[in-house]
């Protein structure tokens, strides 16, 4: 699944264009690289986004099958983290 995709679906951002913005600006890097919305994320993959006080990290648990899925079950597709 493609990156925008993903952070829209499992909602980590309210909208897909909010994350296409956030990807062209280069504030969402995965491994340290500042990554295209074309990215394919795998299980596994360190996100990072560039928030203005401290960057946040999110851990890629599952790809989900559908668009979006409900907000209560976004803890099975991603898990935030303290650092990398």
């Amino acid at each position: 699944m493609r990156i925008d995709k993903f952070l829209n679906a499992v909602n980590i951002t309210k909208r897909r264009s909010i994350a296409q913005d956030m990807l062209a600006s280069g504030v969402v890097k995965i491994g340290g690289i500042a990554v295209k919305p074309s990215r394919d994320v795998k299980v596994g993959d360190i996100i990072e986004i560039g928030y203005l006080e401290k960057p946040k990290f999110y851990q890629v648990l599952q790809i989900p099958e559908q668009k979006t899925i409900k907000k209560n079950e976004s803890h099975l597709y991603y898990k935030e983290m303290d650092k990398q």
